[in-house]
């Protein structure tokens, strides 16, 4: 996630990180160059058509209706990891003052914490596809699905205590229903990362997308002359932006510039857990050149 003040206009002209230019640069060089081929073809020899502007004007309205609703749904899918993995940081930080209140062993009360910090951080591995780097991944690496082990593990410390009166049934519900909230936020975690926006719509946006920069030189030759790559530039680069930043927050667990913080997510749910462990809290984590993972 890309962290920054309110950019000023040197930021404005100068800002790579984050931004979408690095990967649309050369189609939108491409689609410059095409319009000037287009432009300098009609200017020798005068034989391509020059097509009536009003039709663009219908067309692009339509391209950026159906861009917008693009946007919209990818926007929903980030905002919703984002409040689910609220959802985790929260349940973790209730889980450990419930743990305080019922559990009166101090060795099994950090068991079952560490434990649920194992289970956040597996979550967070499965959800990047990333390879268990993490102390106490071992415990569950080899498991067919890592996150539900660890929970599972959490949930077998719950009821070894309860069989052995170290928690009572009042305590062994509160915790169960605490470790059921987290499962309902994982299984949401994981239906965004399992089900992604249907293909053809990316296939209709792009292809859409180019036909229409590579037909518009055909409507400006004749109004703007050799400023034609320019103003195909400008469009190209609105488009194929938005539908690049889209596919981006379609991907919200992704390592990317605008996926969501987990790293930084999981090191709050460690520093809001120490006191409860007694440990000394891990400070939080700090963007480096504006990026917080």
């Amino acid at each position: 996630m890309i962290v920054r003040d309110k950019p000023d206009v040197w930021d404005l002209l100068t800002a790579l990180r984050g931004s979408i230019v690095p990967r649309i640069l050369p189609p939108v060089l491409l689609l410059a160059a095409i319009a000037a081929a287009v432009v300098a073809i009609d200017h020798r020899l005068g034989l391509l058509p020059r097509l009536d502007g009003s039709a663009f004007t219908v067309f692009g309205i339509g391209l950026s209706l159906f861009l917008g609703f693009r946007n919209n749904a990818a926007y929903d899918r980030w905002w919703e990891a984002r409040k689910l993995w609220g959802g985790l940081l929260a349940d973790m930080r209730s889980l450990a003052r419930e743990a305080e209140v019922f559990v009166a062993d101090e060795t099994t009360r950090h068991d079952i914490l560490r434990a649920a910090l194992v289970f956040l951080h597996a979550h967070r591995i499965n959800l990047r596809r990333l390879s268990p780097a993490v102390p106490g991944q071992e415990q569950v690496a080899d498991a067919a699905h890592p996150p539900c082990a660890a929970l599972d593990r959490v949930n077998a410390l719950v009821a070894a205590a309860h069989r052995d009166g170290r928690l009572d049934g009042f305590g062994a519900r509160a915790l169960a229903e605490r470790l059921g909230s987290m499962a309902a936020q994982q299984a949401g975690c994981e239906r965004i990362a399992n089900s992604p926006l249907p293909f053809v719509y990316s296939l209709l946006i792009y292809r859409t997308s180019y036909l229409y920069c590579l037909l518009l030189p055909l409507a400006l030759t004749g109004p703007t002359g050799w400023m034609t790559p320019v103003f195909v530039a400008v469009v190209a680069y609105m488009f194929l932006g938005l539908a690049e930043v889209t596919e981006e927050l379609s991907h919200p667990f992704a390592a990317s510039p605008n996926g969501v913080a987990l790293d930084a997510i999981c090191r709050a749910a460690e520093i809001s857990l120490a006191p409860h462990l007694g440990e000394e809290p891990p400070p939080p984590l700090q963007p480096v050149a504006h990026y917080l993972s």
